[in-house]
């Protein structure tokens, strides 16, 4: 009877030496590199083709590539297996421990097959014929690896050096490193060395003591996630935090370099590991002069050379053994020798905080700037300000409406002091950039209800008005008077009698009442109690800077920059450049899922006004930062089937609210804007695209003047209301969209 061989593809990893098509949202096993479908799929439709005997194929990737690896998985029979979905990389011990887990718990101790998901194996039958000439020795209680006989000095592979053969199987002497090329040479003279496929066959058993011998931490951690993982159809999905805690390791250092009688075929398969751009070049399909030409390129007098454009017209001429890549948004041009070190270009750009390494362009980008002017000014001043200049404001009670019906009648539900201040705010940003309604007595109307309704006996603002302005709830909340100061500010600039004065009193209140006593940031409340945010924070730099703006006064610019302090102490995470939501009173992430909640919405708000404070504080360095946010929220917080921005994920890039709503799209914008033209890449585009989906989903399928403020994960919209508070983001984002699309011979 034919040996059962339970196979399973590692697909984690981002590829970064086939940057820039390779990135950390769109990794090498995704692409199709050399035809025939995406390297992942080759590689599932590999292990299917076993001439004979039971193969029951699983797949470990990453959680966040679940939708990718589905629609690789369609139209395939996995015999049995399915996608085991890794919250968060571990490396590729966790994932051996995985694998051999779940062939114990399904198959007991059966033969286990593991394989990279990006490798070009052209011989599928080959390949078979090679794994079950190890079938024996791995039988028999040895760890059995492939390896290839090398042809030329290799310095991207690692090596494996053989010693006694028996019946076609050699003993194992060591593995070694990536060499450089002088000890690659000496490799290749010595003839005891193959190149390391990473291919692994094993007897479940065997495995599971080798890492009770050597690494039985990651065993008992990777065993605790797996008894606690969860399953649907979709795939079986591990616990964050419990597979968080597994120490990351390979299973090169883990185990294969300490396990003694390690057996080693070779392989008698056509291999390449696609790693570079010079592999690709000697897989590729070559012209008559060995050049790889992929896309719309013209080449005259090239030789031996690997050029490829995914977008516009690129052209060489005279190009020799070069490697020349170029996508919508970065190109890359080295020697094809060198195309290994490409990982020192992405570890340039990482540090600095580049986009173009973790985030791939949309593919319906709009070119042309300002493509969505006429529809956007429309929008606004035909549109939306007529309607909630009327409709949106309660003349009887005074201030505002929070929010409308879809049939545009207001709705009676408690007045929040930060929707009040917002639409105050959001009248005089409006009046600012030419809109010719009653903006000055809207501002004076809105200032009146809230003063005269909303104040508190120590001077501050209380959170909720009753539709009648009685109040409702008298709690002093940072996040409030952030919205009133920001409101105030703007009204200072328009002119409004009241407004200086209500700010003094506002800052007064806030150096008293709600500044902590540690000088660390503000509290939430003025009584000082529960957790801590950094979204107040975020609202006060923005207050801050709007006084600076509005005063010249460098004392707001004070203010702001102990905001930042505060933003690069505690909040920005510089391993996953995401921005923490919740703190407890040390400003230490809260515990639990809390802890690794992320918004979005809050990295695109952030990155706009820290390239606001870098203008106006001369801190240059703080563009970095923003570009990160901006990276990270784009690479690992949107919903791919819609592009629109989740309410939040999880620093692993999990999605933890599915709910896409408008405020977030509308902060995107404003977030390319401010980062166009700031040492990235050229965000027109990106701008035009990001405003081109937020009407698609939010704007054009509602009523004239409202919006769809709520979108599950499947586009459907789950809006019930139009809410006022929202109305502050679209107005202040699509006047800067206009700002920064204005022909300046205009």
């Amino acid at each position: 009877m034919t040996e059962r061989i339970v196979s399973f593809v590692m697909s984690g990893g981002v590829g970064s030496r086939l940057w820039p098509l390779s990135r950390e949202d769109n990794p090498k096993q995704f692409h199709d590199l050399s035809g025939d479908g995406s390297m992942l799929a080759k590689t599932l439709r590999r292990l299917t083709a076993r001439p004979e005997g039971e193969t029951p194929i699983f797949l470990i990737a990453a959680e966040r590539h679940a939708d990718r690896v589905h629609a690789d998985l369609a139209g395939l029979d996995l015999a049995g297996g399915g996608p085991l979905f890794e919250p968060t990389g571990r490396n590729t011990a966790a994932a051996v421990a995985l694998a051999t887990l779940r062939t114990l718990s399904e198959f007991g101790d059966s033969l286990v097959l593991v394989v990279p998901s990006d490798h070009e194996i052209s011989t599928p039958r080959q390949f078979w014929q090679s794994v079950e000439a190890g079938i024996e020795a791995a039988r028999s209680g040895r760890l059995v690896v492939f390896g290839i006989k090398p042809t030329q000095p290799e310095t991207g592979f690692g090596y494996i050096e053989v010693a006694a053969e028996s019946g076609g199987i050699f003993d194992v002497s060591r593995f070694v490193e990536k060499p450089d090329l002088a000890t690659a040479q000496s490799y290749l003279e010595a003839g005891t060395f193959y190149w390391n496929t990473g291919i692994f066959l094993f007897r479940a058993s065997t495995m599971r003591d080798a890492f009770l011998a050597f690494q039985p931490d990651i065993w008992q951690a990777t065993e605790a996630a797996y008894k606690a993982a969860t399953s649907d159809l979709s795939g079986l999905y591990m616990p964050l935090e419990l597979y968080a805690a597994i120490p990351p390791n390979s299973i090169d250092y883990a185990i294969m370099e300490r396990a003694k009688d390690i057996a080693m075929v070779p392989a008698g398969f056509r291999w390449n590991d696609l790693g570079s751009w010079q592999s690709l070049l000697d897989v590729g399909p070559a012209d008559d002069r060995g050049n790889v030409i992929i896309g719309d390129v013209v080449a005259i007098d090239c030789e031996n050379s690997y050029i490829r454009s995914d977008g516009r017209l690129l052209s060489a001429i005279g190009m020799k053994d070069i490697a020349i890549v170029s996508t919508s948004d970065a190109t890359f041009v080295a020697p094809v020798s060198h195309s290994q070190h490409v990982k020192k270009i992405v570890e340039q750009l990482e540090k600095s905080g580049r986009l173009e390494t973790r985030f791939t362009p949309a593919h319906d980008r709009v070119i042309e700037s300002g493509a969505w002017r006429r529809r956007v000014h429309h929008w606004l001043f035909q549109e939306t300000l007529p309607l909630w200049s009327t409709s949106g404001v309660d003349e009887r009670h005074g201030g505002f409406h929070e929010a409308l019906a879809l049939d545009a009648s207001p709705l009676m539900k408690p007045k929040r002091m930060r929707t009040m201040a917002r639409q105050v705010y959001a009248f005089a940003v409006a009046r600012a950039r030419g809109w010719d309604g009653p903006a000055d007595r809207l501002i004076s109307h809105g200032i009146a209800f809230m003063a005269g309704k909303g104040r508190t006996d120590k001077g501050g603002w209380v959170r909720t008005l009753n539709v009648d302005g009685s109040v409702a709830d008298a709690t002093e909340d940072a996040y409030d008077h952030s919205c009133v100061l920001l409101a105030l500010a703007h009204a200072h600039m328009s002119g409004n009698a009241d407004a200086l004065r209500l700010g003094e009193e506002t800052f007064a209140f806030l150096d008293a009442h709600l500044e902590d006593s540690r000088m660390t940031g503000f509290l939430e409340t003025s009584d000082g109690k529960g957790e801590r945010r950094s979204n107040p924070h975020m609202h006060l730099l923005e207050a801050f800077l709007a006084w600076h703006q509005a005063t010249g006064e460098r004392a707001h610019l004070r203010r702001a920059a102990r905001i930042i302090d505060l933003f690069r102490s505690h909040f920005f995470d510089p391993e996953s450049w995401t921005l923490g939501e919740y703190f407890d009173a040390e400003w230490k992430p809260s515990a639990g899922e809390k802890g690794s909640w992320t918004e979005p919405g809050h990295h695109f708000e952030w990155a706009s006004l820290l390239v606001d404070f870098a203008g106006r504080s001369g801190q240059a360095e703080l563009s970095g930062f923003a570009r990160k946010l901006y990276a990270s929220a784009t690479a690992n917080g949107l919903n791919r089937a819609t592009g629109l921005a989740y309410g939040a994920v999880s620093r692993q890039g999990l999605p933890l609210d599915l709910i896409s709503r408008s405020w977030p799209q509308a902060e995107a914008v404003k977030a390319a804007i401010a980062l166009d033209g700031s040492g990235g890449p050229d965000l027109k585009p990106e701008i035009e695209a990001r405003v081109g989906r937020l009407f698609r989903w939010h704007i054009d399928p509602a009523p004239l003047g409202l919006w769809i403020d709520r979108i599950d994960e499947r586009g459907r919209s789950l809006a019930s209301d139009v809410p006022a508070s929202i109305f502050y983001h679209l107005v202040c984002a699509l006047t800067q969209y206009l700002d920064s699309t204005a022909d300046p011979k205009a």
